[in-house]
Parts: C-alpha cells; sequence; structure tokens
C-alpha cells in the first residue's frame, strides 16, 4: 500500500491512477501492487500532489518581462559580433572528472586516489 495521503491530489489525478490500477488488476497484478504502480505512474506523469500557489515554482510577470529584455539584449550583442561572457567554471562547480584532467596536466602525484576536495586543494598548491 503507498504511504501517505492522497488529500493533495487533484480529482483528475486520483481518477487517473484509479484507471490505471484497474488495468494492472485487469492484467492480474495484486491489488496492493496495482496501487502502488498506479501512484508511481501518476507521480512520474504529473510530479506529485498539487502544488501550494505561493511555492515559488512560477515567474511573475515582471521577472518573465526582465528576462525576455536580457534575452533580447544578449541576441543583439550575438548578431554584432561581441562573444557572450563565460566565466572559466570554479574548481568547486567542475565534476570529478575535470579536476583530475586538470591534475593530470599539471602532474600532480596521487591525483587517482584523490577526493574531489583533495584534487581542488592540490591544484590550489600548485597555482
Amino acid at each position: 500500500m503507498p504511504r501517505g495521503s492522497k488529500d493533495k491530489y487533484t480529482a483528475k489525478q486520483k481518477r487517473k491512477a484509479e484507471h490505471i490500477e484497474d488495468s494492472y488488476k485487469a492484467k492480474g497484478v495484486s491489488e496492493d501492487e496495482a496501487e502502488a504502480r498506479a501512484w508511481a505512474t501518476v507521480n512520474k506523469q504529473s510530479g506529485g500532489g498539487e502544488r501550494a500557489g505561493g511555492s515559488g515554482r512560477r515567474k511573475s510577470a515582471a521577472a518573465k518581462a526582465d528576462d525576455r529584455e536580457e534575452s533580447a539584449r544578449r541576441a543583439v550583442a550575438t548578431r554584432r559580433g561581441v562573444p557572450r561572457a563565460r566565466s572559466a567554471p570554479e574548481r568547486q562547480e567542475k565534476t570529478r572528472a575535470q579536476l583530475m584532467e586538470e591534475a593530470r596536466a599539471k602532474d600532480i602525484r596521487g591525483r587517482s586516489t584523490m577526493r574531489k576536495a583533495e584534487l581542488i586543494e592540490a591544484l590550489k598548491q600548485t597555482g
């Protein structure tokens, strides 16, 4: 049996789960397993129960307008041939594989057994 209350789901999500559950039961899946699979499917398709309005998931109209304006500015600059400013990723943002590559280029000894934090520290010391 799935855990948690289903109160936060919309009526449409509940109907969908019920329909999916019935389909699984018709295929011979046990009742508990059918219900679990149905809710897993609903969660995968719709992201779970309905969200509160103030969850911050949606942008305000002003934020959207600002983003569009910024995007238009970048597009104009690109058309004029001005390259987009890209900062090199900080070492904290790099993956361990990227750090390993950098350490290999600087021939840091013992790099293969180092963790990410140790790689960052060793790279800092070499400059």
